[in-house]
């Protein structure tokens, strides 16, 4: 795929490959989990992005292609780790334990966030390019002085390691050696611009100009993936600062369900990339190494299915919130400003004044 470059534990045949310096540590019913995990987000994006085809949500960010990049990532975590996501880490939510159709309310339009950040440790979308990873790294240099050990991690994509903020807070991470670990999901596709336009060299060689460790990994390979970030995680609690690792995987469907990508890219790419099927390539590891069976795998589907169908049950359920409500969440206190414009809307009659 990429020479050299690449850590990879797992080839898209699924057969075992070895590595120099890291090897898996997983059992076959962890590994099993792991792929639970993929088909399951992998089935709730496909039917978010039914539910977006409806009319019933305003947007949607498939992640169909990336979920060995997220799922290894985010079950490396420990509980007390902190995670803060783009707009197309629902792989991640899911392992912090978001319900499914919390992850759907911003596309919903039925809340300004989704769901606590501090119950499960990850905080709300972010749908500004990058600016993320300013939020991480703040955090993670309030956990540092707090004496915590504990981990930050961020994701971003590699049309976003492009922005400003993600550079700069490479410049804080480093300055101030702040516990944070960085995963770009360097899914090939910028919207509809390649990411050899954005680079000429890998991306995750930006670290090194900063001054901390940067690696690429196999974004498909879901035991190279949660390897790699489990020693970097590791690190980052007992004081080693942040790393970058850049996860190579391909974005398989739209950028959003606003996007054609039919428009930019060619056929023959999708298909070459279909063949490294993250979610494919540790069923055949299954199959091959740990003789689990087809009736195993048909129950996997089965839960899937039926998450699915709770999630569509729950979305269809959500109440349009009142629109005066938005004022509620601007501050976090009282302000003049907000007070005068929730004040203005409850005279021209939107709601909220007396019943």
């Amino acid at each position: 795929m990429v020479g050299e470059e690449l850590v990879q534990l797992l080839t898209p045949e699924g057969e075992r490959v070895s590595h120099p310096e890291y090897e898996s540590s997983l059992s076959g019913e962890e590994i099993l989990s792991f792929y639970r995990d993929m088909v399951i987000v992998r089935r709730i994006c496909n039917e978010a992005t039914s539910l977006q085809r409806q009319g019933q949500l305003a947007l949607w960010a498939p992640v169909q292609g990336q979920e060995a990049a997220q799922i290894g990532a985010g079950r490396a975590l420990a509980p007390s780790d902190f995670t803060f996501p783009s707009y197309r880490e629902h792989g991640i939510a899911w392992t912090r334990g978001v319900p499914p159709a919390d992850m759907l309310r911003v596309f919903r339009a039925t809340s300004t966030g989704g769901w606590d950040p501090q119950k499960y440790r990850h905080n709300v979308p972010t749908v500004v390019l990058g600016n993320q990873a300013l939020h991480a790294v703040g955090y993670a240099m309030g956990v540092q002085r707090d004496g915590a050990e504990e981990a930050v991690m961020t994701f971003f994509g590699d049309g976003a390691s492009s922005q400003g903020d993600v550079l700069e807070s490479f410049v804080w991470a480093a300055s101030f050696n702040a516990p944070v670990v960085y995963i770009l999901q360097n899914n090939q596709w910028a919207i509809s611009e390649p990411s050899s336009l954005q680079a000429k060299i890998p991306l995750y060689h930006r670290a090194h100009g900063f001054g901390f460790p940067g690696i690429r990994v196999d974004g498909n390979d879901v035991l190279a993936m949660y390897e790699v970030t489990r020693r970097a995680l590791e690190s980052a609690r007992v004081g080693g600062g942040p790393t970058l690792i850049e996860a190579y995987t391909y974005r398989m469907g739209a950028h959003t369900t606003s996007d054609d990508p039919t428009r930019y890219r060619i056929d023959a790419e999708v298909e070459m990339w279909k063949h490294r099927d993250p979610v494919e390539r540790t069923k055949r590891l299954l199959t091959r190494e740990y003789k689990v069976k087809k009736a195993a795998f048909e129950t996997i589907g089965e839960e899937a299915e039926a998450v699915a169908l709770q999630l569509r049950a729950d979305v269809l359920a959500m109440d349009a919130p009142d629109p005066i409500s938005m004022f509620d969440y601007a501050y976090a206190a009282e302000h003049p400003l907000i007070e005068e414009g929730r004040r203005e809307m409850i005279e021209l009659g939107i709601s909220g004044g007396p019943a």
